[in-house]
């Protein structure tokens, strides 16, 4: 009895996990020093700067998402590669048309970067 009250509270989690993803857009940079919320200091390649909508007056600074490709916002066919990227948010991206502006590099882990704006989900990394 205990070991399938696991196992269905462990099926709960995993769906709670994937409805609380958050559908966005995702487009990509490659300058990525000096960022707004770390200054002149490189915090990698893994990294995101946050649109308007998420950046909340740099309450982001330094929080980890995952990202996953879900489609394609142009004639790109089939851009998605099947995986997912967590990036780190340590800039902003002011007036950009979409939720997040990944490096270029984080993009090509989860799409083509021909496509270079893709719909995403994301969620916060824990």
């Amino acid at each position: 009895m205990e070991k399938t009250t696991l196992i269905f509270v462990s099926i709960v989690a995993c769906l709670a996990s994937v409805a609380s993803a958050t559908p966005g857009i995702a487009t990509f940079y490659t300058n990525y020093v000096p960022s707004a919320c770390f200054g002149s200091t490189p915090q990698g390649n893994m990294i995101v700067a946050a649109g308007d909508a998420l950046w909340n007056n740099g309450a982001v600074c330094g929080k980890t998402f995952t990202v996953t490709c879900t489609g394609p916002r142009n004639a790109v066919p089939h851009p998605c590669t099947g995986k997912s990227v967590t990036v780190k948010i340590v800039d902003h991206c002011p007036g950009c048309p979409s939720t997040i502006d990944l490096s270029r590099e984080a993009f090509a882990t989860i799409a083509d970067p021909v496509a270079g704006i893709i719909n995403i989900d994301y969620t916060q990394y824990a």
